[in-house]
């Protein structure tokens, strides 16, 4: 089977395909029932497969649709991984555990949000101390998050926002726009005030292994940044930390950190892998972000703010409201057979490197 078979067109198809895929790998599956309802009012649900066995001391978790629709990637490649047999021989004291869909709700209604405009890569901090402060987003919040949608107010964003830039620089306002905030839930990349379902989900599906899991490898999926199907290895850890250092032995110069300019990405506050760290507490951890390019990073901030634009003051069932969709779907989702050869070559590649480094350390 090729590549491109593996991806499929809706969140509906692509959960029944994964679904089947670990079935027929013989996977023990459990399935975390979602409130909400997709665009079709099917179910919504996060479903986690494990292969291997229940006790082993090694656990490699990966993990898709943290961002919604970024969802029809990452579901391609775990189910690609278990359509060819990817996990017929692990090694002893070994399982794997795929996480499929954390954000069914973004990945359904193609949005890189969840139900409560909440992007999970914010969410997963303590909200119940001080939360961090973003003020370039609170100075240019009228222009990020604008009330009117037209090639008029663009312009009038482009100016301020090149204004900005020469005041600043360019990742500052990549930055403010992005890294994240906890005041403006109706804005974008906002943290929530608590945990999601998400989150209490991902903790959840994690905590019975805490008992003997002791070293443990974390792949987030994702889309969005970096040039077209190359696959950014970032690293979860900070550059100066044992994670990011066993990061740098298990994939080299490939690597990058959020913090030394060295990633596509600024640093964020909030992310999974703080669920998993909650979930797992005694472990040796060693995450990684797989970050496929897809459009230049100025595009796809202006898509993610079209669809937040859209979801507050649009109509859905418009001409300009299925553009908006078709543009935020393709932005995380290029729906192209070069890209998704790209893309899975790239994670059969990093899965394997992955799993050599988890046994062997």
């Amino acid at each position: 089977m090729t590549a491109e078979a593996y991806f499929s067109p809706t969140y509906a198809a692509a959960r029944a395909r994964f679904r089947d895929a670990a079935k027929a790998a013989g996977a023990e599956t459990v399935t975390y029932q979602n409130p909400q309802r997709g665009p079709d009012g099917g179910d919504l649900s996060t479903d986690v497969a494990r292969i291997g066995p229940r006790n082993a001391e090694r656990l490699l978790i990966a993990m898709s649709s943290t961002h919604g629709a970024e969802g029809f990637c990452g579901s391609g490649i775990q189910t690609g991984w278990l359509d060819q047999g990817a996990f017929k021989n692990l090694p002893a004291g070994t399982s794997v555990l795929l996480i499929h869909a954390i954000n069914p709700f973004g990945f359904a209604w193609v949005r890189r949000v969840n139900e409560d405009n909440v992007d999970l890569n914010r969410n997963f901090l303590d909200h119940g101390k001080v939360l961090p402060q973003n003020d370039g987003y609170k100075e240019l919040r009228a222009f990020i998050c604008p009330d009117d949608w037209s090639d008029e107010s663009e312009a009038a964003v482009k100016k301020v926002f090149g204004e900005y830039v020469a005041r600043h620089s360019k990742i500052d306002l990549q930055a403010a726009i992005m890294n994240g905030q906890y005041w403006d839930k109706e804005g974008v990349f906002y943290g929530g005030t608590g945990p999601t379902w998400s989150r209490r989900t991902l903790v959840e599906a994690l905590s019975p292994y805490a008992a003997t899991a002791r070293n443990v490898a974390f792949v987030d999926l994702h889309t969005g940044l970096g040039p077209y199907g190359v696959g950014e290895i970032m690293s979860n850890d900070f550059g100066g930390t044992p994670g990011a250092a066993r990061v740098r032995d298990w994939f080299g110069a490939e690597s990058t950190m959020l913090d030394d300019g060295s990633s596509t990405s600024t640093a964020v506050t909030g992310d999974t892998q703080l669920g998993v760290v909650a979930a797992l507490p005694d472990v040796t951890l060693t995450g990684i972000t797989l970050e496929y390019g897809t459009v230049p990073v100025d595009a796809m901030i202006d898509s993610v703010r079209a669809d937040n634009w859209l979801h507050i003051h649009g109509d859905l069932d418009s001409a300009k409201g299925r553009k908006i969709k078709s543009e935020i779907r393709y932005t995380f989702y290029p729906d192209e057979k070069k890209w998704k050869e790209m893309v899975f070559d790239r994670a059969v590649d990093v899965l394997g490197r992955t799993m050599k480094g988890l046994t062997q350390s």
